[in-house]
C-alpha cells in the first residue's frame, strides 16, 4: 500500500530498482526464504505497482551472480529477472504500460561492500589483507561508468531485454591486493596476505551470460543484449505462490525446489568449488 501511495503521489517516469539482499553468505544459510521473499516478491511488488501507476520504464539492477548461479542470492536475482520478463509479456500483448528493462553487471569499485575500501582499511592497520581464495577473480567497473551505462541501457530498452555491460577483463583479487599494497608505498613482504577460504555460496569465477544464452549488439559498444528464456504472468503467479508457501520449509528443501524454478541453479556442496568449466575439490574451511 505504501509503495502504491508513493508512486501515485510522485508519479515517476522511470524507476531504478536496485534494492536487494545481496550479501551472498548471509543469504546462503539461515536466510534462504528471506532472500527469495525480498528479492523476488519485493521486485514483483514494486514492478506491479509501477504498472498500476503507469510508470513508463522500470529498470531492474541485476547481477552477474544470476548467471549459472551456485548460490541462493544469485538464483533469487535470476528469478527477479524472470518476474520482470513475465510482466513484460502483458505489456507486449496490451501494447501499453510499463516497459521492463534488466541490466546485469559485476562489481563496482569503491561501492558499499567493495574490496577496495576493505583492503585500504586493512593496509592502514598493517594487515593482514584477507582474501578468500588465491584464484578468485571478479569483474569490476567504476561507479561513474556503471551509473552511466545503467542509465544508457534504461534509455535504450524497449521492454523485456537483459542488457549485459562490457565489464572488461576479470581481475584476480590477489593481484589487486598486491597492487594496492605497492600503491600504498609498501613492499609486498611488509603486509601479509592471508587466504581465509571461500565463503558459503561464493564462486571462484563469475559469468555474465548463461550457457543457453547468446547476445546481440546494440548501438552502444559497451552494451549487449542477452537472449534468455522467457516467462509469462501465469508462471510468475505460480512462482509467487511457491515462495509464499515455503516460509515453514527446511532450507535444504527450499534449495532443492529452487532448482526446479531456476534450471541452471546448482547449489554448492561444502568443500567443492565451482570454477568455470572444471570443478576443484578441496578441503578449504568455509568462513
Amino acid at each position: 500500500v505504501r509503495v502504491d501511495n508513493l508512486l501515485m503521489q510522485y508519479k515517476p517516469s522511470v524507476v531504478f530498482h536496485a534494492a536487494a539482499y545481496k550479501h551472498v553468505p548471509m543469504m546462503e544459510n539461515g536466510n534462504v526464504w528471506e532472500a527469495l521473499s525480498n528479492n523476488v516478491i519485493g521486485t514483483h511488488t514494486l514492478a506491479q505497482a509501477c504498472k498500476q501507476a503507469d510508470v513508463a520504464k522500470f529498470v531492474l539492477i541485476s547481477t552477474d551472480k544470476a548467471v549459472n548461479p551456485t548460490n541462493v542470492m544469485g538464483a533469487s536475482k535470476r528469478l527477479a529477472e524472470m518476474v520482470c520478463q513475465g510482466l513484460q509479456d502483458d505489456y507486449l500483448n496490451e501494447k501499453h504500460g510499463t516497459r521492463f528493462v534488466i541490466v546485469r553487471f559485476g562489481n563496482v569499485l569503491g561501492s558499499s561492500g567493495s574490496v577496495i575500501p576493505k583492503f585500504r582499511e586493512q593496509i592502514a592497520k598493517g594487515g593482514p589483507v584477507t582474501i578468500t581464495h588465491p584464484e578468485i577473480t571478479r569483474y569490476f567497473m567504476s561507479i561513474p561508468e556503471a551509473a552511466q551505462l545503467v542509465m544508457q541501457a534504461g534509455l535504450m530498452g524497449k521492454g523485456g531485454e537483459i542488457f549485459v555491460l562490457d565489464m572488461g577483463e576479470p581481475v584476480k583479487i590477489a593481484n589487486l591486493a598486491a597492487d594496492m599494497i605497492r600503491l600504498s608505498g609498501l613492499q609486498p613482504d611488509e603486509i601479509k596476505i592471508e587466504y581465509v577460504g571461500l565463503r558459503p555460496g561464493e564462486k571462484l569465477y563469475e559469468d555474465l551470460l548463461a550457457d543457453d544464452e547468446h547476445t546481440m549488439p546494440t548501438p552502444h559498444e559497451k552494451l549487449r543484449i542477452a537472449q534468455a528464456r522467457k516467462t509469462d504472468d501465469a508462471w510468475v503467479q505460480r512462482l509467487l505462490k511457491w515462495i509464499g508457501g515455503s516460509h515453514s520449509k527446511q532450507e535444504s528443501h527450499i534449495k532443492a525446489e529452487l532448482s526446479v524454478w531456476v534450471e541452471e541453479y546448482s547449489p554448492q556442496v561444502q568443500g567443492v568449488v565451482e570454477s568455470g568449466p572444471s570443478i576443484l575439490a578441496n578441503n578449504v574451511t568455509l568462513h
